[in-house]
């Protein structure tokens, strides 16, 4: 009765979820294309923004080439540099403090997920005063406008500029879960491929395979429309085709341009079709251990996929004629195999680990728990998994 419950769930959500408001970004695209933001955000009419960002792209001067930009413009700004990895609710408030303190007008996020995440929070307070982070837990709990937002992505893996979650972590409880509301999408994007120059192969490899693990997931649930398929396998064949290219020269500005893109269509379509367990166990281990986001879901993939077995393998015999790893005569078991195949190599090649370190043993139980919560009945996943297959996944995984 209670996976007949989650069935009924998800469907609904899928169909309330045709009748809401999306919008996709406006875009700034190409090389050097933050330069004209300063003057496109004077044309809305906004003279003071909240720039939100971490200290790391402070210190390698990503952050110099925004502000260069708003000064010229005679625009007025105050940073916050204080993001850390799975931004905490006190990051959250902090930002809202500064915001409020010197009467913002627009927030600015320039940086990966983290900092993405954080500005849709604070956001989400701007919109919902009254309402702690977590009382907006969960989906549909912001319901107002949130100031004008423009996102400026650093990384390409998260897709956050086109996505309705901001991710929290709280680091009294080590929880860490997701505010879902389509009214936290970005207004507007910046692509601009320079950025994401600098970023070390290491992160240019966990962030891509995020982008595919979006993708992945969003493909094989359950909540797919013709939309969401097409942009998955945009991604799916863009981060085939372009990540390692960027892993190994960094420079290439034609791989960094693809994996943006590809970045973006996974976003797209994962923000409307949902993702699954590889999400819900990725978050325990943020959670927990502050593993980065996309080397847990790098890491989990495959396993995950193994774990749902039969129930995709049509669908992951589709991915590998997508990226053309089949031959004629498979059948759908070795195509779907051939996939799953392809995705080790590709961590493999970039020198992904297949395990985590730092699980701890004591807290699988309660890791289970929670991303089994998180999991169902939200996520419209090809296959239910229980306890017992979850376990098997961590003690996978732990190195």
């Amino acid at each position: 009765m209670k996976y007949f419950f989650y069935g009924l769930y998800q469907l609904i959500l899928k169909y309330v979820g045709m009748l809401l408001a999306w919008r996709e970004p406006e875009l700034l695209e190409g090389e050097n294309s933050l330069e004209r933001l300063p003057e496109f955000i004077k044309s809305k009419g906004i003279q003071r923004v909240l720039v939100v960002t971490d200290e790391g792209l402070k210190k390698v001067g990503l952050l110099d080439k925004l502000v260069k930009g708003l000064n010229a413009a005679g625009l007025n700004y105050v940073v916050y540099d204080k993001t850390v990895p799975n931004p905490t609710i006190d990051n959250i408030e902090e930002g809202v403090k500064l915001y409020h303190e010197n009467n913002c007008q627009g927030i600015i996020a320039l940086g990966g997920g983290s900092p993405m995440d954080c500005a849709k929070g604070i956001g989400a307070r701007m919109a919902r005063p009254n309402k702690t982070i977590p009382k907006m837990r969960g989906e549909l709990k912001v319901l107002r406008k949130i100031p004008p937002f423009f996102a400026i992505p650093t990384t390409s893996g998260t897709g956050s500029e086109t996505t309705l979650a901001a991710v929290v972590s709280n680091s009294k409880t080590h929880e860490k879960y997701a505010i879902n509301d389509p009214l936290l999408i970005p207004h507007y994007a910046v692509h601009d491929p320079v950025l994401t120059v600098g970023l070390p192969p290491f992160i240019t490899a966990t962030t891509g395979m995020d982008a595919l693990t979006h993708a992945v997931e969003a493909y094989i649930g359950r909540s797919n429309t013709k939309e969401t398929i097409e942009w998955s396998r945009k991604a799916i064949s863009l981060v085939f085709k372009y990540l390692y290219k960027a892993y190994a020269n960094g420079e290439d500005l034609e791989a960094r341009d693809k994996m943006q893109k590809a970045s973006y269509y996974a976003g797209c379509a994962f923000t409307r079709a949902y993702v699954g367990y590889v999400h819900a166990i990725a978050h325990t281990l943020s959670g927990f251990y502050n593993t980065p986001h996309g080397l847990a879901n790098a890491v989990l993939l495959p396993f995950v996929l193994e774990a749902y077995g039969e129930s995709i393998h049509k669908s992951l015999g589709e991915l590998g004629d997508l990226i053309g790893v089949t031959k004629e005569g498979d059948s759908q078991e070795v195509k779907a195999q051939k996939f799953i195949q392809a995705i080790e190599e590709l961590n493999k090649a970039m020198n992904i680990p297949n395990k985590i370190e730092g699980i701890e043993e004591k807290d699988i139980p309660l890791m289970i728990q929670r991303a089994l919560k998180e999991a169902n009945p939200l996520y419209p996943v090809p296959k239910i998994l229980f306890k017992d297959d979850l376990s098997k996944i961590y003690y996978a995984i732990r190195a």
